[in-house]
């Protein structure tokens, strides 16, 4: 199974499909606040979102959506990266909510050749996010620096560093 891509193997106009997608918990939702120290009652206390909130109900913190899907791209756009570059830009164009499920799909925007190294290039992409109805809920995009395949073979190709099975005795 591959994971991640080399440089030429990204086209511009691609899109991947990341799959599968994620439901979304009270669960998730309140262990990633109190992990990052993200203590907003809009997160965590149902009866002040639904007493004082135009949502009437808990809203997913923003952060934890887009790292959800920042990490249902990987094995299509940054699995085999050598480092995410920038993050150009970021939107939370509607809210998520607990029991929604969250799909992603990442467009190929532009790529370029490094032109300090000629074994890799800077992938641009953007992220979109929507859930269960077709809403899309957030949106970014950054550059990715990935390597060519010629990087990968001089590193050990599709699995570098996995070791082989010693026999058993």
């Amino acid at each position: 199974m591959q994971f991640g891509r080399y440089y030429e193997e990204f086209e511009v106009g691609a899109v991947y499909k990341h799959w599968p997608g994620k439901t979304v918990t009270e669960y998730d939702d309140h262990l990633f606040c109190l992990i990052t120290m993200n203590h907003h009652p809009l997160h965590l206390d149902t009866h002040y979102a639904a007493e004082t909130t135009d949502f009437g109900r808990n809203v997913v913190v923003g952060n934890y959506v887009y790292s959800l899907l920042l990490g249902m791209s990987v094995p299509d756009v940054s699995g085999k990266a050598i480092a995410n570059l920038e993050i150009e830009s970021l939107r939370h164009v509607a809210p998520t909510f607990h029991g929604d499920t969250v799909y992603g799909e990442t467009t190929v925007l532009d790529k370029t050749e490094s032109r300090s190294k000629d074994d890799r290039g800077v992938v641009y992409v953007e992220t979109i996010g929507y859930k269960q109805d077709g809403t899309v809920v957030c949106v970014f995009r950054r550059k990715v620096m990935v390597p060519k395949r010629s990087y990968g073979e001089a590193r050990g190709g599709e699995q570098p560093g996995r070791p082989e099975p010693r026999p058993r005795s």
